[in-house]
């Protein structure tokens, strides 16, 4: 679903010269699995994701999604992903339902599938009870849970969520990393960026430890832990970065 190889980028600063975001990292997520990157914050992480999400162009290297190209095939990349941040933000002036029938159309969904479809996520997220609340109104959970229906509304094979659970409190977190788990059974290939070591233990699949730019070490939980002769994966984590 997601192939990535040698992917790099560089960026221009007056004082520093050429920054270097991400250096040649290589990495594969396939459906019915939730891929892992874990890092600091300024890892290269969001880089890594907008890149994926076509937001960024890379200075070098290739990435597909679901066999497009990101760079020449970027229309079609965005109709295969769905993208959630814990940065996402909502239309003030748009109740929850408008929102996600906004992002229906554009989508190009047809009327009736979409509302059927609308209906089926509500339910699933319990969106219901502030479908109709203002965007301005809304809890930073509520925020999210709506963020996470208009990411899903047109059915993408592949779903980014990048620090997705940055500002949430315990149970809204908590009921966002069972839905992503949900999604995986799904077989949806989702890409999930955290600095949480707990998040990284308890959903991922595949993980992949990136610093400065760089993947440091990527497999299975097991196969890192046996790897490293490290149990403790925040252990782990520090001696790689050190």
């Amino acid at each position: 679903m997601i192939h990535v190889r040698d992917l790099s980028k560089h960026y221009a600063d007056l004082k520093l010269g050429q920054v270097q975001a991400l250096a040649e990292v290589s990495f594969d997520a396939d459906a019915g699995q939730v891929f892992g990157l874990l890092g600091p914050n300024g890892a290269g992480k969001t880089t890594a994701l907008r890149i994926l999400a076509t937001m960024l162009r890379p200075t070098a290297g290739v990435a597909t999604v679901n066999g497009y190209d990101v760079v020449t095939q970027a229309p079609a990349v965005r109709r295969q992903i769905g993208v959630v941040s814990g940065g996402t933000a909502v239309y003030d002036r748009m109740t929850a339902w408008e929102l996600v029938e906004h992002f229906g159309r554009l989508h190009g969904m047809q009327r009736e599938a979409l509302r059927q479809r609308m209906e089926s996520l509500f339910d699933r997220l319990q969106i219901r009870p502030f479908r109709d609340v203002l965007g301005a109104k809304m809890s930073t959970g509520m925020k999210q849970k709506v963020s996470i229906a208009r990411a899903l509304i047109h059915d993408p094979p592949v779903l980014i969520f990048d620090e997705a659970t940055s500002g949430l409190d315990v149970l809204v977190a908590r009921a966002l990393l069972k839905t992503i788990a949900e999604l995986r059974e799904q077989g949806k290939c989702i890409v999930f960026s955290t600095h949480i070591m707990r998040e990284a233990e308890r959903l991922c699949d595949q993980i992949a430890i990136i610093h400065g730019g760089r993947i440091l070490a990527a497999g299975t939980l097991p196969s890192l832990r046996q790897m490293h002769g490290e149990q403790d994966l925040e252990e782990l984590f520090f001696r790689l970065i050190a």
